[in-house]
Parts: C-alpha cells; structure tokens; sequence
C-alpha cells in the first residue's frame, strides 16, 4: 500500500476512537480540521521507511507509531497557531483551528490530540506489549521536556537561549522520534536510527526558517515574515540567507551519510533528496546566491 494512503486511513480510524455522538460535536469537527487535509507527512512517512527498513513484520504497531508522531505534530502546530504564540490565521492553507473555532477549543483540541497519540499506540499494545513500553518513551521524549518540542516552545518564552538547542527541540526532537519509533516498532533499537532524524530535523527547522523569508504565503499555506515581526531566532536572522541556506546543505548531507546500511537505505536517500528540493528549491538557492553575489563588496 502507498505510505500516504497507509498514513491517512491509519489516522482516521485513530481520530474515530474519540469520536462519537455522546462527544462534543465542534471538539470532534475542530479535531478533524485539525489533522485533514495534512501538510506533507514527512514525519510519519520516515516512521514508516525506518520500519520497513527494519522488516515491517508489525505493520498494525507501526502504523500506531507513525499516527502518535504524526497526532502530537498537529497538536504542537495548533497551539503554535494560538493568539498567545504565532497567533496565525492560515495552517495548510485553511483557517488554522482557532481562527475556525476559537480559542478555547483551540487548546482543547491540542491536548486532545496528544492524549491520542498514546492512546493509539495503546490500542495495539497487546500484539508485541514489549515494544510499547519504548515506543511511549521515545514519543513522550520527543514531546516533554527537557528536550522536546514543548521544550522548544519554551525556548520563545526565554530571554536568551541557543539558537541550535532551540532549533534541536522545537522540530528536531520529533524527527528524531519519528526514526527511533520506526526502529522500535519493528523490534529493532532505536539507537542507531536516532542520528536520522536528529539532522533531518535540524535541516527541516532551517528550512523552515528560509521558507519563512522566501515563500509566497498562499503556496506556503500558513503566514510568514514572522520570525522578524516576533523577534524571534531564526538561521536566516542569524547566518543570512545565503549561510542558512549551506548550513541547510551540510544538515542533509549528515543526515544521508548516516543512513544505517539496510535494505531501504536507497529508499530513504531518495525521500531525502526529494524533500531537500520540496523545502529549499533550487530555483530559490539560485536567487539568493545570485542577491549575495550582487551585493558583494569587490574582489571578494
């Protein structure tokens, strides 16, 4: 089966097991809104390439840990949205959940979501019961404090922090979730799949914040310019366009080199590569380049 296809039906049945007519119907429609239409899914799709990696021989408990990742990524994107962080309008191209709901079940629907995503992975605990016990670990790390991405969020709240510890626990937590659950979901350890995901999520916190400059708001399908409106630490604010842009390169480039030798190590260095363009296309690197060429001071 297609990972998108696996990905969204294994999400709706998760969202069915908070739904029923007894529930709140606007928490359930704001919950749905929510999760669909998703953005691009990397999160759950590296999950799903990672165990297929390993063998895939517990497709129900793999799929579990791709929809936990990818349920506490949605929650952690509408509390982003909130009038008391980004205070965004717009999320994958629609009214973000408190601009279509309002505030209150905004909050709502964020920790709603989170308690799904254990509850999912609970579901399918009985079949392989010893692996769930590391796949809540690792979710809950790449979550909680100290490193995860409410830790990330905190980072904002701070009157100084470290742009590469921000950067590391607001997206890159979660990426490194995402492999090490992949791994742990197929009986394998999470250790050596960890590296994957912590530059992939770097590399993606940096694209974020080139995109943040460069992209039209409407192909992008949230705000941007808003690292400079909140005043907040970005890799462009800090290495310019053209440094963040290398610093992107060299994050990808780590992340494939520590591919772990298996079978769908080509598969995943074509996701990589696939979404290296999707985020920082090269028709974008040509243009900066060419701005900071222009603006070179002579002989340099």
């Amino acid at each position: 089966m297609d990972a998108q296809l696996r990905i969204e039906r294994a999400l709706d049945a998760a969202l069915r097991l908070g739904e029923s007519t007894a529930a709140p119907p606007r928490l359930v429609a704001a919950t749905r809104h929510a999760v669909f239409p998703g953005g691009a899914r990397i999160r759950p799709k590296l999950c799903l390439a990672v165990a297929w990696a390993c063998g895939d021989d517990a497709p129900t408990v793999s799929d579990a840990a791709a929809v936990a990742i990818e349920l506490m990524h949605c929650a952690s994107l509408v509390h982003d949205d909130l009038p008391c962080f980004d205070d965004a309008a717009m999320r994958r191209g629609q009214a973000s959940v408190h601009a279509a709901f309002g505030e209150r079940l905004a909050v709502l629907t964020g920790d709603a979501l989170i308690v799904l995503a254990f509850r999912t992975l609970a579901a399918v605990g009985g079949a392989h019961a010893e692996r769930l016990i590391g796949l809540c670990e690792t979710v809950a790390a790449g979550v909680g404090a100290p490193d995860g991405i409410v830790a990330g969020q905190a980072w904002e709240c701070e009157a100084k922090a470290d742009l590469a510890t921000y950067q590391r626990a607001k997206t890159g937590a979660l990426f490194a979730a995402a492999t090490a659950a992949g791994a742990q979901a197929a009986g394998h350890d999470a250790a050596s799949w960890r590296a994957l995901g912590d530059w992939l999520g770097e590399a993606y916190q940096v694209a974020d914040d080139i995109r943040d400059v460069m992209a039209d708001p409407a192909w992008l399908g949230k705000p941007t310019g808003r690292d400079e409106t909140l005043d907040r630490m970005s890799s462009a604010r800090a290495l310019g366009l053209p440094g963040a842009v290398a610093h992107f390169d060299r994050l990808l480039a780590s992340a494939i080199e520590s591919i772990p030798d298996c079978r769908g190590a080509a598969a995943l260095r074509a996701l990589v590569h696939a979404e290296s363009e999707r985020l920082v296309p090269k028709a974008w690197v040509g243009r900066i380049r060419e701005q900071a060429a222009q603006f070179a001071p002579a002989g340099s």
